[in-house]
């Protein structure tokens, strides 16, 4: 992944994406206006967060890159397998769907979720021209969202898997991500013997790669083509927001996706 700075504002790109007719960032969680422990670039709206602030780091982002504050379309994540697709912006005052993937073809939605451990997974397709972005915590990849999400657009949009471009963004890697043996026993229900692959035993503990699960999952729906950042948030809370390693009491950083926009520093 690339980095930038822009305003203030850090964030990465992927270079799977470099060249491709997108605009996509991942957003740190600096350069923002909210005050510890949600400090600073908090987009998390139901974390405990000053609602004002979080409604000025939107807007902050929007005007960094050039793009419309009326273009978003968000949805509620509920750690499911729900994909939307989003055919215009979502009006501020109309209610967020419940779903962990969104996908759109509109080149005047700018597609956004939030992250702070779960996997964010970017796709994009160059031949029908579509983009996404799925949430992935251990919950939605026992339930495959990603292969879910390729399904979708084949459903949708008429994608070919083998044409989707996609990218696993900064989220919690093996190490830091021990679980129980509720989630290894999830997982083995879903996967059978291919589970056992996307666990390590340090003692009597279990470690989970949501990773390799998620690119094992995009794999399979015919994917060939996938970029993975090897960032950990659990290992950078000092740039990225960590459910896990911040007990819980902490904030939500952003992924942005659009189509048909300078592809490396936002809309003109």
């Amino acid at each position: 992944m690339a980095f930038s700075e822009k305003q203030g504002l850090q964030f990465y790109q992927f270079e799977i994406f470099a060249q491709q007719p997108i605009f996509h960032a991942v957003l740190t969680r600096q350069g923002g206006f909210s005050q510890s422990p949600y400090d600073s670039l908090n987009l998390g709206g139901t974390v405990g967060d000053d609602n004002k602030s979080v409604f000025a780091n939107h807007q902050k982002i929007f005007q960094t890159f050039n793009l419309d504050f009326n273009s978003r379309f968000d949805v509620w994540q509920v750690h499911g397998s729900e994909i939307v697709c989003a055919e215009n912006p979502r009006d501020l005052d109309q209610p967020h769907m419940r779903a962990d993937g969104i996908l759109t073809d509109n080149p005047s939605v700018t597609l956004l979720m939030r992250f702070a451990d779960c996997v964010p997974i970017l796709l994009f397709d160059p031949i029908k021209n579509v983009i996404g972005i799925i949430h992935a915590g251990w919950q939605g990849t026992t339930m495959d969202i990603a292969g879910a999400a390729i399904r979708k657009l084949t459903q949708c949009y008429g994608s070919e898997p083998g044409d989707v471009l996609a990218a696993i963004g900064p989220s919690i890697c093996q190490s830091c991500y021990e679980v129980g043996l509720d989630v290894y026993n999830t997982f083995c229900e879903h996967y059978g013997q291919e589970a056992e692959q996307f666990f390590i035993r340090k003692g009597r503990s279990l470690h989970l790669n949501l990773w390799e699960a998620n690119r094992y999952n995009l794999l399979k729906a015919g994917v060939a083509h996938i970029e993975v950042s090897e960032i950990c948030t659990g290992c950078h809370p000092e740039m990225w927001y960590s459910h896990r390693v911040e007990n819980s009491k902490t904030g939500r950083f952003g992924v942005l996706m659009r189509l048909n926009a300078d592809k490396r520093h936002g809309p003109s």
